[in-house]
């Protein structure tokens, strides 16, 4: 079975015993644990700010690119940080080195329907690429959860029919709210990744597989999950043991773990 993995990071965790200093060093890492879980694919997502432990997009896409037939690079975009022109990203598109662009609402406190966002969402709609959007918890304690309850996501769904929309992490712990803004909104997915920091304890596995469940019932529609790990915050092995636990047909499983993925970033 194809996997891919449409949510991984290159930042260095000190803090988390993360040996991986260099980016060099980081993206051999990845492409390890990816072998190790027969992994085919993944897409490295650049951080919301940029310094000795988080590589910029440009950083990223320069030493990913001898490695384009296993990893692909999303883009990230900030209001605090972000640049005065959007032209690098339309270049990045037109040149295909980015497959999408993430949003870090929450961290940044701004809502996703915030107007400085439009120019980013017109761009992603003329290169019919995906905007991956943080939702639920997050991993600092300055961030502002408001920011990125997944409710948030139906404002930019309605005003932007065309816009492909990844909602991050299923907007846990609101699962039941993301469920509602997929169920409404046909152009909005979600990944599955972050739920987990660390270890998966099976009491853990066995509670949000249970949320899973019931949000593919709800929705209806296995076209608009999407596999992530968000490693190396969590471990590859335990994520891909975690998804056994969902109840799912082979064509659901296959449209998850790739099938999605591959028609949504046109892989």
């Amino acid at each position: 079975m194809k996997i891919v993995d449409c949510h991984v990071h290159v930042n260095h965790y000190p803090h988390r015993g993360d040996v991986a200093k260099s980016l060099e060093a980081k993206i051999s890492a990845l492409l390890q644990a990816m072998d190790s879980q027969n992994i085919n694919y993944s897409l490295i997502l650049s951080s919301y700010k940029v310094n000795q432990n988080r590589p910029s997009t440009a950083q990223i896409i320069k030493h990913a690119k001898k490695y384009e037939s296993r990893i692909g690079v999303v883009a990230s975009f900030t209001i605090d940080n972000g640049p005065s022109s959007l032209s690098e990203y339309r270049n990045w598109f037109k040149d295909d080195l980015i497959e999408g662009i993430k949003l870090y609402c929450g961290y940044e406190h701004y809502y996703p329907y915030d107007k400085r966002y439009q120019g980013i969402y017109d761009i992603c709609i003329e290169y019919k690429k995906p905007v991956m959007i943080h939702t639920g918890d997050t991993y600092a304690s300055n961030a502002k959860i408001r920011f990125a309850h997944p409710l948030n996501i139906d404002e930019v769904a309605v005003d932007n029919p065309e816009l492909k929309i990844v909602i991050c992490h299923l907007g846990n712990p609101w699962t039941v709210d993301c469920q509602e803004v997929l169920f409404k909104n046909k152009n909005v997915y979600a990944d599955i990744s972050g739920l987990f920091v660390g270890d998966i304890s099976t009491y853990d596995e066995i509670y949000y597989a249970r949320k899973i469940n019931e949000l593919l019932r709800y929705v209806g529609d296995p076209h608009r999950l999407l596999y992530g790990s968000d490693w190396p915050l969590c471990d590859m092995g335990a994520y891909i043991k975690f998804v056994k636990r969902l109840e799912l047909d082979n064509y659901s499983k296959d449209l998850l773990m790739s099938g999605n993925a591959v028609s949504l970033f046109s892989l």
